[in-house]
């Protein structure tokens, strides 16, 4: 198994993305193949990773993903020379109840894989006492492996060797120390991250993280702290295609859809059509299935509400043959979207659901769902995985619902998902298959 290690933090807002893409290109500059990955449900890091090292990024979740189908996508790895994962939120933190494999956390799967972790700990406003944190997390979970931290956001000299003082007296190994810099913050808006491909000179950007991590991380350091856990389990097919030739929406209002489950449909033969809404382009007629995945619809809905063609075209696809949604795809599928403005735009009709993002309310977490009706590529009765994250809130959905859902906890929530005739879906994104 391929050596690797597991970026982390503290909390978000460390700048643990911004180390994770200074490494890649770094690494990948000095002739290594690094393999990135991404802990838990995130749509938008794994495109900046393949930015920044030239390899496809995959998410791997503890909770939603069995042993098998992270085997199977550990197998990506195949032919590089160094893993590496990054976490999302804090280190630890997760669901409260175990899914497949863990409880979704950083730490769950840094341990799982026996990948140790580089802990990226903000010390503004704090010197020795930051040592009290990094022997923390070195320490709570019996058996994680613990490389050492980068010190982040050093504010001088003075402060740097204050702060390796404490380290030292705590034996926690220091694999770098970046001084404050206010131009590495990449630009967010509510979801996280702008998206990879709205980022204006993004490879310049990368290129500075690199420069800027190997003036002040040891790099031989990093390479030689990285280990991994034979993980020799049979392994379970990725996501199994819904159809053999899919129109999948691909633009800037529609691009959340997880590496995994595109890789799954590649391999399983099926044959994906993309096309963009944005630029009122029609599914392809050949296809049996439309997909839309989730995305900005709500930051392109004057756009989309005047995308006659893009209309036309799923509205005859759907007289006869599937039409899916996920989240923002759910959405640009119903009555009515209404922004933050409150401004009102027409959606494509195919479902009754209006939602408003001008009452916002944030949907976050993962989802079990257990289908009361066919869904495209799963039966009635089917049980599902998956994770629910937007801000918007339903003011109308007449339509029947597509499954009963609950929360990782098991409490039910109300974001049932819609069908009416051939057209169905849901607020969450697909992850994986299983109980």
């Amino acid at each position: 198994m391929t050596p690797g290690l597991m970026i982390s933090a503290p909390a978000s807002g460390c700048g643990k993305t911004t180390v994770m893409l200074g490494l890649l290109r770094a690494l990948t500059e000095d002739g290594m193949a690094v393999q990135p990955f991404k802990s838990g449900p995130d749509y938008i890091d794994p495109a900046f990773h393949r930015a920044a090292s030239g390899r496809v990024s995959f998410n791997l979740d503890t909770w939603a993903m069995g042993p098998g189908l992270l085997a199977a996508l550990l197998d990506q790895a195949e032919g590089a020379d160094l893993v590496l994962a990054e976490g999302s939120m804090g280190l630890f933190d997760g669901v409260a109840r175990d899914g497949a494999s863990g409880n979704g956390s950083s730490s769950a799967l840094a341990m799982l894989m026996g990948w140790p972790v580089v802990l990226v700990l903000d010390v503004s406003g704090q010197a020795q006492s930051a040592a009290a944190t990094a022997l923390g997390f070195a320490r709570l979970r019996e058996g994680l492996p613990f490389a050492g931290v980068i010190l982040n956001r050093v504010a001088s000299p003075r402060h740097e060797r204050l702060a390796r003082q404490g380290m030292d007296e705590a034996g926690i190994p220091v694999l770098g120390c970046l001084p404050r810099r206010g131009d590495l913050a990449l630009p967010e808006r509510h979801l996280g991250l702008v998206q990879a491909s709205e980022h204006r000179d993004l490879d310049r950007a990368i290129a500075g993280y690199a420069t800027f991590l190997r003036a002040h991380v040891d790099l031989a350091a990093i390479r030689a702290a990285a280990r991994a856990t034979p993980f020799e389990i049979p392994r379970s097919p990725l996501p199994r295609p819904p159809a053999q030739r899919i129109a999948l929406a691909q633009d800037a209002a529609f691009s959340f859809s997880y590496p995994h489950v595109l890789q799954g449909w590649r391999d399983a033969g099926a044959q994906i059509l993309p096309f963009s809404p944005l630029a009122d382009e029609a599914p392809d007629p050949a296809a049996d299935l439309v997909w839309l995945p989730g995305g900005y619809p709500e930051l392109h809905a004057a756009t989309l509400a005047g995308a006659d063609r893009f209309r036309a075209g799923l509205i005859r696809h759907a007289q006869t043959l599937p039409v899916h949604g996920e989240c923002g795809g759910y959405m640009a599928l119903g009555a009515a979207l209404i922004d933050k403005a409150g401004a009102r735009y027409r959606m494509a009709g195919l479902l009754g659901l209006v939602t408003s993002y001008a009452q916002r309310k944030l949907h976050l977490g993962y989802r079990r769902a257990h289908l009361i009706a066919p869904m495209p590529g799963q039966g009635t009765g089917a049980a599902l995985r998956g994770h629910e994250f937007h801000y918007s809130t339903i003011l109308d959905q007449p339509d029947a619902p597509l499954a009963r859902v609950t929360d990782a906890e098991g409490a039910e929530v109300p974001e049932t998902g819609s069908r009416r005739g051939h057209v169905t879906g849901t607020f969450f994104h697909l992850i994986s298959e299983g109980t």
